[in-house]
């Protein structure tokens, strides 16, 4: 996947400005940066929810932002979304969220969908829930059902909005094992979206830093942790000031700090 000097406005408001990312297939790239960066605005851009201003978004080696609504469906069945705050509908049983993309996507049986309904749960390491509400779940234990879901019509890509918001240490952890493990398993390629510092050193092979819409470093987190640029340890040991970053901001579309 890639992003090619993607632009998006509302209104009077730039929210990408200039952006050029480059996701490698397999792997599991984070993007970065404080709340308002346009971090989730990057990921509506991939799945074709939203259109860029100017730019380019290519998936799986196609041009996505030119195409019609009827033809971005077989883009997006390749792709499975965590929502932020999961999404869940509140009313249908686990079994019933899960089973919602295949019953709207596919024509198998409920004999096979019960099975595909199994395996995800497995994936994602939750057993005996599938009869029991969202409401009677966890907060760690609903994320781990909609990404079950997620991961039900087999993706081969699958973004991650902000998957540790919420949540306490410990089922952060088991978040952050479960992209590791899905990432491996299912030979996934993974973007997850974080200002979650801890959850991004554990999860990313390569990392993104947003600032004011703009990439302003790119590399390994151990790299980031590396770069000269103020704004960039300012964002890492969570005392960036926002007028400061605003005053610093690059002064080309997509430029990134060097590493």
């Amino acid at each position: 996947m890639r992003l090619v000097n993607v632009s998006r406005s509302f209104g009077p408001q730039t929210v990408l400005d200039g952006v050029n990312i480059n996701i490698p297939r397999g792997q599991t790239t984070v993007i970065m940066g404080p709340s308002g960066c346009g971090k989730s605005v990057m990921l509506k851009h991939i799945v074709g929810l939203l259109q860029p201003t100017g730019g380019e978004v290519w998936v799986e080696d196609q041009r996505i932002d030119t195409l019609r609504e009827r033809d971005l469906r077989p883009i997006r069945l390749q792709i499975g979304f965590l929502f932020q705050l999961s999404a869940l509908f509140d009313s249908m049983s686990v079994a019933d969220n899960i089973a919602f993309p295949l019953i709207e996507h596919t024509n198998l049986t409920e004999s096979q969908r019960r099975d595909k309904i199994h395996h995800a749960l497995e994936l994602v390491d939750l057993d005996g829930v599938e009869n029991k509400l969202p409401a009677q779940l966890s907060g760690g234990q609903r994320k781990r059902v909609a990404l079950a879901r997620a991961i039900v019509l087999e993706p081969r890509i699958i973004l991650y909005d902000e998957p540790t918001t919420g949540l306490d240490p410990i089922r952060s952890d088991g978040i952050d094992q479960l992209v590791n493990k899905l990432r491996r398993e299912l030979g996934v390629t993974s973007v997850v979206v974080t200002h979650d510092m801890n959850s991004a050193r554990k999860v990313a092979e390569h990392c993104f830093l947003l600032l004011n819409g703009k990439v302003a470093a790119q590399g390994t987190f151990e790299q980031l942790q590396q770069n000269p640029d103020f704004r960039v340890q300012q964002f890492l040991q969570g005392v960036y000031r926002r007028d400061d970053i605003e005053a610093e901001r690059p002064s080309s579309p997509g430029q990134a700090a060097s590493l």
